[in-house]
């Protein structure tokens, strides 16, 4: 069953407007480091529902809470949505210049999945090579739609039950799209035709306990197990891998056929964040209170001996993925703080809480970076702009007023925002 919102027949006949240095095709942005082409983006704004806004071009109502992040390419935005509590899973299309729903497209789920009151269901985001948007709806299946709101194919890949539900979303390389269906029983490692949604390959990945934890999750430990990690493709040594933490591991898999070229021990039983790749390390954080790794790509076999920094358990609690620029890791730990560490060794160059401009000040989004500057969205609605340098400089913090888990997508000089209660476009005005 399929659900389609109407639109005027030119707007379904648009075809999408290619903008490729302004693109934002994926959770992770066009070169999957969570890095905007530089450009000049407002630094500061305001939303206010009874008076005037400052740089706030427009905001969209959401029908219910999500944690997913939007994306964009060239004049559509895209973003997941779930309805009725996840029995409907839904990718919506907004035109860019207004915030306007284009059309909203999406399957039924017939049986019921789990999930955390704190990760409705669609927390996956979606992805697009321009021709078509494809979304990770978990048990519900991948789909695929074209610009204007066609489904393409889909793909069923099983149940996928955690009790937490998912987070991983799709990544484009090449022909094919990668989906990590999991967590829980049957996760697995699949390469998807991005034309068809034929399988061209599936790993397994099982989830193993470990004999002792290290994170700190104490009492029941089997929910807390599992990767909702999104696989980031990284070129080294004159070859491209997929890299992907699992429990227990970081492995990485060959694009053409999903062997194994690598795997290092260390990796936390339960994984939030994603690698980030930065200075020739991949830099992976466990979930909880979890293990921390840097390692180079394009290695062989067991590199568990070749690891160039291990930490075995954190002092703060890691959702949100980081950034490495110019020597330096960037983090927002999930209670709101932010923290600089050193690429070379792991070490601790400064940690600051993060204000808030309400009571909740816990980040569980990924930073995004243009030029020095460094965005992050809280809990209580702000979004905070700040220095990328070894040197902490908060320059601002910019309050809407709703609880956001989402990364922001940074276009063209417009930032677009997603929260619990709509998407948002921040752009210096008048445009």
């Amino acid at each position: 069953m399929h659900l389609l919102l109407p639109c005027g027949l030119a707007l379904l006949l648009l075809g999408p407007t290619v903008l490729s240095a302004a693109n934002w095709p994926s959770w992770r942005g066009p070169t999957q480091d969570q890095v905007a082409p530089d450009g000049r983006y407002p630094l500061e704004w305001r939303w206010s529902a009874e008076g005037p806004s400052h740089n706030i071009k427009w905001r969209t109502p959401l029908p219910e809470p999500g944690n997913s992040s939007p994306i964009v390419w060239g004049d559509r935005v895209f973003v997941t949505q779930a309805l009725d509590k996840g029995k409907r899973r839904t990718v919506i299309c907004m035109d860019r210049a207004s915030g306007k729903i284009l059309w909203q497209q999406g399957v039924v789920r017939d049986g019921a999945d789990p999930t955390h009151d704190t990760n409705p269901h669609c927390s996956a985001s979606p992805v697009t090579d321009g021709e078509r948007v494809v979304a990770s709806f978990a048990s519900a299946g991948v789909v695929a739609y074209d610009f204007a709101g066609k489904e393409s194919w889909r793909a069923d890949l099983g149940p996928q039950t955690h009790r937490w539900g998912q987070g991983s979303s799709p990544v484009i390389r090449g022909e094919s799209v990668l989906v990590y269906h999991g967590p829980g029983p049957g996760s697995a490692l699949h390469a998807l035709d991005r034309r068809t949604g034929a399988v061209r390959w599936k790993v397994t990945l099982p989830e193993v306990q470990p004999a002792e934890r290290f994170d700190g999750y104490a009492g029941k430990t089997d929910e807390a197990l599992g990767s909702f990690s999104t696989p980031l493709v990284v070129s080294a040594a004159g070859r491209d891998e997929i890299i992907l933490p699992v429990s227990n591991q970081l492995r990485a898999f060959a694009p053409a056929d999903g062997r194994v070229l690598w795997t290092c021990d260390g990796m936390s039983p339960l994984i939030y964040g994603s690698p980030s790749l930065g200075a020739g390390r991949v830099v992976i954080m466990g979930g909880y209170f979890g293990s921390t790794i840097f390692v180079r790509p394009g290695g062989s076999g067991d590199v568990t001996g070749q690891r160039l920094f291990h930490e075995q358990r954190a002092k703060k609690h890691r959702i949100g993925s980081p950034i490495i620029h110019e020597g330096y890791i960037y983090m927002a730990a999930t209670d709101g703080y932010l923290q600089c560490l050193k690429v070379d060794t792991g070490e601790m160059i400064w940690e600051e809480r993060l204000k808030a401009s309400g009571a909740d000040p816990a980040t569980w989004g990924s930073l995004v970076r243009v030029g020095d500057r460094l965005y992050v969205q809280n809990h209580s609605g702000d979004t905070l702009v700040f220095r990328a340098a070894p040197k902490y400089e908060l320059l601002a913090g910019n309050p809407v007023g709703e609880l956001s888990n989402s990364t922001p997508a940074l276009s063209d000089g417009e930032i677009f925002l997603r929260t619990h209660k709509a998407v948002y476009c921040v752009a210096e005005g008048p445009r």
